[in-house]
């Protein structure tokens, strides 16, 4: 096989590849946010119904994982805002 070698990246090149990178970091780090409002929704709604929780708990939870995804969504945000023209 031939040894080929890879030309440098020009400066175009580089901004499009960290473009790239943010919003690849950005779509996983909100994916994590919607997650958690599945899990902060779902548990505790499903533990209130099947009385394996107090309504206090599941409150808390669900304020606890509501809280946790809008964090996340922001850095998301916060991420792409950092992308470069």
């Amino acid at each position: 096989m031939a040894d080929t070698e890879i030309p440098p990246l020009s400066p175009d090149d580089a901004k499009l590849i960290r473009n790239e990178r943010a919003k690849l970091t950005a779509m996983w780090v909100n994916g994590v946010a919607v997650a958690s409002v599945a899990v902060g929704g779902i548990s505790p709604s499903v533990a209130i119904f099947s009385g394996t929780a107090s309504a206090l708990t599941a409150s808390a939870l669900l304020v606890g994982w509501t809280l946790l995804a809008g964090i996340l969504h922001l850095v998301a945000r916060r991420l792409l805002g950092a992308l470069r023209a």
